[in-house]
């Protein structure tokens, strides 16, 4: 009685239930299962346990549209300049590796039929299920009401759903399992994979900072910025101290015999350095404030946020130097292309009396880089919306559409590498961008998990169900493994990318909280960003032809 009262209550409280099934999901996602742990993406599997458990407990699907878009657009936000970037460095060879892999995925589904004997409405829905996208599901369904006769729609339209329910979660559970096998088997070095992709944006630096005397001949008289472009080095030189008198290192700086120079860069590059101009000595420039001083400031000021630092001729403008830039947990180096965001922490050497008009420049509020400008922030979700809802016509089929995750990310690409127009602001704090994308992520996991749990459990239970997601579990794990195999060892993908462009392939923002758990970066996102769009267009057209054609 009291049980059946808790029911009762929860399936009438639906923010409850929403918040209860998160809780859950993050405890359940911390619990390490041979080294590897959920994160995240337990609360799909709180939310189907629940689904389950009472058909009443669904939470209201404007929830998960919420939930995806915020997701998707802050992905979007986030990944635009590596996304592009990526896409002139092997987004080609990535895109092709997908949609094969999405065929070879067709290939099986069609086994299935065949050995199964399915209905082609029912193949249609789990091959939709196995590689979780909805909209594909949706184009199935779209399609029978067009074509179907009328008589038959009502039972045509159960079959496609009943095959991917039962598809949909294995549809998960299958790539994250393929993952954390992947790990064991490859051991991927992802410390490793980080630095040599650091070209890409969204991984941290490891830098460090020498002080060296200049002794070699060979480089005596030659300005720094010849020195930076002999080698193919990331390096910055901050402070030169000549004749006991220091001063900031500028790009036309000629180096002369025992001139003392600070470098500041990868540890690497900065001990090729060290050795090419001379002796590294014990005592840094840095330790002497009495002239030039230090400080982490916060980029607050919408006059700097977007603009590339060598843009910002700070050094010239301010007699000041940005060597350091931190991103959340990212450090990275202030070279002159890097584009300054707002809530980065830039390191700046300046004289202690010019230290406050520098910290005015960048704005210098915590306060200002918590919060979000919402006119550009929803600006840009609507646009992104609009664009999903654009009609794309395919011959011999229905129109094609983005839809809400496909609009939205697209947008929020392009806007990301923009990051301003005018006064509009299009990208957000990276904090905020976190808090936001892991708060989407939550509640779209919850919202299907509770939606699709009770139908789960009933077709596992009937007499098919078994068959139906043994064929579904052979799809995804078949799927993922050969793209993991063929990526990484055909293909030389880092791991990085390459589970990353499996969450593309699936289309799961699951996946991609599971992916970026693993790497501690944010490659994945890039990876999963690079392929999104070309897998969501080919599952929907291939989910439409198996309906059409196998009999």
């Amino acid at each position: 009685m009291v049980w059946q009262s808790i029911l009762d209550f929860l399936s009438q409280q639906p923010l409850i239930l929403f918040f209860l099934i998160a809780a859950l999901g993050y405890l359940l996602g911390q619990i390490k299962i041979l080294g590897s742990n959920l994160g995240i993406a337990a609360v799909l599997f709180v939310g189907l346990a629940f689904g389950a458990l009472d058909e009443r407990f669904k939470l209201p699907e404007i929830l998960y549209h919420v939930g995806l878009v915020l997701f998707v657009y802050c992905i979007g936000l986030s990944s635009g300049r590596a996304f592009f970037r990526a896409l002139r460095s092997g987004g080609v060879r990535a895109n092709l590796l997908v949609v094969t892999m999405l065929m070879v995925a067709a290939g099986f589904t069609v086994l299935s039929h065949r050995f199964l004997g399915l209905l082609s409405a029912q193949s249609a829905g789990l091959y939709a299920g196995s590689l979780t996208n909805t909209p594909a599901l949706a184009a199935i369904l779209e399609t029978i009401r067009h074509t179907a006769p009328a008589e038959q729609q009502e039972l045509l339209l159960t079959q496609p759903v009943v095959g991917y329910s039962i598809a949909y979660p294995v549809g998960v559970l299958g790539m994250i399992l393929a993952i954390a096998v992947a790990q064991r088997w490859l051991q991927p070095n992802y410390r490793a994979e980080a630095r040599a992709l650091r070209h890409l944006g969204g991984v941290g630096e490891e830098l460090v900072s020498h002080t060296v005397r200049v002794t070699n001949p060979d480089v005596m008289g030659q300005p720094v910025s010849a020195l930076l472009e002999s080698q193919p080095r990331r390096l910055i030189f901050t402070r030169h101290k000549r004749q006991g008198v220091i001063t900031l290192a500028k790009p036309t700086t000629e180096l002369l015999r025992d001139d003392v120079v600070d470098v500041v860069g990868a540890p690497e590059d900065v001990e090729e350095m060290v050795t090419l101009l001379g002796d590294a000595i014990a005592d840094p420039l840095a330790l002497d404030r009495s002239v030039y001083d230090f400080r982490r400031v916060f980029v607050s000021s919408p006059t700097v946020i977007g603009h590339r630092l060598d843009q910002l001729d700070i050094q010239g403008k301010l007699g000041a130097l940005v060597t350091r830039l931190r991103r959340g947990d990212m450090e990275l180096l202030a070279v002159g292309p890097t584009v300054v965001e707002a809530g980065d922490r830039v390191r700046v050497v300046a004289p202690r009396e010019r230290m406050q008009a520098v910290s005015d420049f960048f704005g210098d509020s915590y306060r200002t880089v918590s919060e979000i400008d919402i006119l550009p922030f929803n600006l840009g979700i609507v646009l992104g919306l609009l664009v999903g809802a654009i009609p794309i016509p395919i011959p011999g089929s229905e129109p094609f559409h983005l839809g809400i995750a496909g609009g939205p990310l697209l947008v929020a690409l392009i806007l990301g590498t923009v990051e301003r127009t005018g006064p509009l602001i299009w990208n957000i704090p990276y904090s905020a961008n976190l808090t936001l994308r892991q708060f989407g992520v939550v509640i779209f996991l919850a919202v299907i998990g509770t939606r699709a749990g009770y139908a789960f459990v009933q077709t596992l239970l009937s007499s098919s169900g078994l068959l139906l997601f043994l064929s579904g579990a052979f799809i995804t794990c078949s799927t993922a493994l050969i793209t993991l195999w063929v990526g990484s060892r055909l293909l030389k993908i880092p791991m990085s990318l390459l589970i990353g462009i499996l969450a593309g392939l699936q289309t799961n923002p699951a996946i991609l909280s599971y992916a970026t758990l693993q790497t501690d970066n944010e490659l994945p996102n890039v990876g999963y960003a690079t392929v999104y769009p070309a897998a969501m267009i080919v599952k929907i057209l291939v989910a439409q032809a198996l309906l059409t054609f196998l009999r």
